[in-house]
């Protein structure tokens, strides 16, 4: 019989390998989705609201007999790209501040740390609904939202792994030259925690996913024609009643993206672990 630590790390080699699939085939349905589509997806290809599959129209129909399929892989380039927007910026956003306030301290980490707690404690849905209400629900404005919500966590993760860092001999030395903040933070400190910031990306790109389709299933996120998975599972909602599976397989990528990143993340994390356990 296999050792179960054996047994262990061929299961979470393949739960990798998995993930990893699961996202480069997500990646490149995005990335070749004009090309890969088999109609337009505004294209009305037959009269029947929520027809069965069939060749040319392999998931069925949408409410309006728009073509399923086309319109999940042109779902899939809008919710991805809006995502991986939403996660740099607020990378961007949340690695710089929290950089920043662990090399500064004081007054400066006192005051960042605040308002980033402040973000922290509101409910990201109320507000996403409050803010895209008032603003009105263009691509932008969900983008900055969401960014600007996922900064304040980012933030969290950079400040503490930023602290661990500022005491250290290079850092001091880096000051005693007289290097500037920017040096400091970016060519000194970033480097030794963009493993863990990488991985972070990684899960804050799947929280990004589920708020943006969350606001788009409240029919606040994007707005016809154009659709991304969760305003696909909002609007061809209906079909469930009349027996349709159209609202579920956008709920279906949803779900598997999102845990397909997570899964990946850990996965990876075990691995390296296992890979220098070893050395």
């Amino acid at each position: 019989m296999l050792d179960a630590a054996v047994v262990h790390r061929r299961e979470m080699k393949l739960t990798l390998w998995i993930s990893m699939f699961i996202i480069g085939l997500c990646t490149l349905v995005a990335i070749f989705s004009p090309w890969i589509m088999p109609h337009d997806p505004t294209e009305f290809v037959t009269d029947e609201p929520f027809g069965s599959p069939q060749v040319g129209i392999w998931l069925g129909s949408d409410y309006l007999g728009r073509d399923l399929f086309s319109r999940l892989i042109d779902g899939t380039r809008t919710t991805l790209v809006m995502a991986l927007a939403a996660t740099a910026l607020a990378h961007l956003l949340g690695d710089t501040l929290g950089l920043l306030a662990a090399l500064r301290g004081g007054w400066v980490d006192a005051v960042i740390s605040r308002v980033a707690d402040l973000i922290l404690s509101l409910p990201k849905i109320i507000v996403g609904l409050v803010v895209v209400a008032a603003l009105g629900p263009s691509i932008v404005v969900i983008v900055i939202l969401a960014a600007i919500v996922y900064a304040a966590g980012v933030f969290r993760i950079a400040r503490a792994l930023g602290s661990d860092l500022v005491n250290m001999d290079f850092i001091k030395v880096a000051k005693s030259r007289g290097e500037g903040t920017g040096w400091i933070l970016f060519a000194e400190i970033l480097p030794h925690v963009a493993q863990p910031l990488a991985a972070d990306f990684a899960i804050r790109m799947s929280f990004a996913i589920l708020f943006m389709s969350s606001l788009s299933f409240l029919g606040l996120g994007v707005q016809p024609p154009l659709a991304d998975w969760g305003g696909l599972v909002r609007e061809n909602l209906g079909g469930l009643a009349a027996g349709s599976l159209v609202p579920i397989f956008p709920a279906i990528a949803i779900a598997v993206t999102s845990v397909a990143l997570n899964l990946f993340v850990d996965s990876l994390d075990e691995h390296q672990r296992k890979q220098k356990g070893t050395r």
